[in-house]
């Protein structure tokens, strides 16, 4: 599995953690967009790159991190076929690729620790999408949604 990782500044000390984590990883390759430092920049910047790898099939799955996560997550989840989850709890990272087909974890460097990040993001990477026809059924109905206010 392909992982893509990018990060606004307040996100960079974060970013840096689980990358090295992910590397640890066996049977995942990890690709870094971004930020590369504390410099100040912005967040929707680092959500498009990672939104626009795992379109264009260069990555599998995503992980953004900014201070809280929440614009994060709202930014990545403007592009068609990502669907980014704020998560602060084991259940919700691992539950959200089970039901959800989640795509991208957002985290939130000032509101969670690397401990906390660490256990999110192993849930999230080793979680499997179910396929159940419940779940296929939702999912259809959310790419209706992104179809139909996306047509002119």
């Amino acid at each position: 599995m392909r992982i893509v990782v990018g990060s606004d500044h307040a996100g960079f000390e974060l970013k840096k953690k689980i990358m090295g984590l992910l590397l640890e990883e066996e049977n995942l390759e990890v690709v870094d967009v971004g930020s590369y430092n504390t410099d100040p920049v912005d967040y929707p910047d680092y959500a498009e790159a990672i939104g626009l790898a795992i379109r264009e099939g260069r990555a599998d799955r995503g992980v953004i991190i900014c201070g809280s996560g929440v614009g994060a997550s709202v930014a990545a989840n403007k592009l068609p076929g990502i669907r980014a989850g704020l998560c602060h709890d084991t259940y919700s990272a691992r539950q959200g690729v089970e039901h959800d087909d989640m795509n991208v974890l957002a985290l939130g460097a000032r509101v969670i620790g690397p401990e906390l990040a660490r256990e999110l993001v192993i849930a999230f990477v080793r979680a499997t999408f179910s396929g159940e026809e419940r779940h296929r059924r939702r999912l259809a109905k959310i790419q209706d949604l992104e179809t139909r206010y996306l047509a002119p």
